[in-house]
């Protein structure tokens, strides 16, 4: 059977399809990453409110025990807002981790269709392969049943001869 004449083009579409499939299952991997850390950040804030409240709750109970005055309270309400403030820090994060979560989402999504584009070349290329090989098949039988019936006529002949 001869060579197929665009083997190396099957080869390169096999190995960009490889390629593509690699860079989609990384691309979900940094996914799936990237939202755990997104919920590993709200689990986070989620523990620092529980954990203010608790804070102030207690710091309140010790400001009524010791019978605090307004400096007390003051301090009570800077401590609560550090508090606060931390938890928006927190927050900004949660939103700032979304958004790379929508990027890595975007990406898994681009990837998917440079991997379903090199699927679809390939196998475009596999099917031209396809016809090749039967079309070479094809010639190869003629050329069996030609040179069958060629030694049918010699045989003919030469009984017709004697």
């Amino acid at each position: 059977m001869p060579p197929y004449r665009l083997q190396v083009l099957l080869d390169m579409r096999e190995k960009a399809k490889e390629e593509a499939e690699q860079a989609f299952s990384a691309a979900i991997k940094a996914l799936e990453k990237e939202k755990q850390v997104q919920a590993q950040l709200e689990a986070e804030l989620e523990r620092r409110k529980k954990e203010r409240k608790a804070k102030v709750a207690e710091y309140f109970q010790q400001m009524m025990a010791k019978g605090a005055g307004i400096s007390g309270m003051n301090m009570m309400g800077r401590f609560e807002e550090r508090l606060k403030d931390e938890e928006a820090q927190v927050a900004l994060q949660i939103e700032h981790q979304k958004e790379v979560v929508k990027a890595a989402a975007r990406l898994v999504e681009q990837r998917r269709m440079l991997m379903a584009e090199a699927a679809k070349e390939l196998k475009a290329i596999e099917k031209n392969k396809e016809t090749f090989v039967k079309q070479v098949r094809q010639e190869r039988q003629q050329r069996e049943e030609l040179n069958q019936e060629e030694i049918g006529n010699a045989l003919f002949l030469a009984r017709q001869r004697k």
